[in-house]
């Protein structure tokens, strides 16, 4: 009796479980178009996400720490375990990353998901790409945030899925 249960145990998870193995991964998509992602029927929302968006493109992605003031609270915080908390602090690890500015460009560069505004949160979502653990000439996608909440038109905090790296 125990062998037949076994049995049909095992059955029923092959059953279960091989279809979600045999079936890949969908990879995760950029948006066509990024204009559209920040429309909004309400003006607030449209207009905090318009914030967050070309504040990536401004001072993040092109690093135009010059404009930081524009977007970014001097009080600032951010949960991001490897960068300090304040503007000064974001400006500096922008610095360092991009160390000599880059041209504004039109659009968001990184493979921009979505972006959600509700309340005085913006969230950016986009497509990260990593190799397969199994097999390091493959690749697989998954999905990175950014979330920021914004007081009197300004970024005051930053939050993101970041870790610390581990110890070389």
């Amino acid at each position: 009796m125990k062998k037949f249960l076994f049995a049909h145990l095992a059955v029923a998870f092959a059953a279960a479980v091989l279809p979600l193995i045999a079936t890949a991964q969908v990879p995760v998509q950029p948006a066509a178009d990024q204009e559209q992602l920040l429309a909004s029927a309400d003006p607030a929302l449209r207009a905090n996400k318009r914030l967050v968006y070309d504040f990536w493109r401004e001072v993040f992605e092109a690093g135009q720490v010059a404009q930081a003031e524009k977007y970014v609270a001097e009080s600032y915080i951010q949960h991001n375990p490897n960068v300090p908390t304040g503007r000064a602090a974001m400006v500096g690890f922008i610095s360092r990353r991009n160390p000599t500015p880059l041209p504004v460009e039109p659009r968001i560069k990184a493979p921009l998901v979505s972006i959600v505004a509700e309340r005085d949160l913006v969230i950016l979502s986009f497509v990260r790409e990593y190799p397969e653990p199994q097999d390091a000439t493959r690749k697989y996608t998954t999905t990175w945030f950014d979330m920021f909440r914004l007081e009197n038109g300004k970024i005051v905090e930053h939050w993101d899925g970041a870790v610390k790296p581990p110890k070389p």
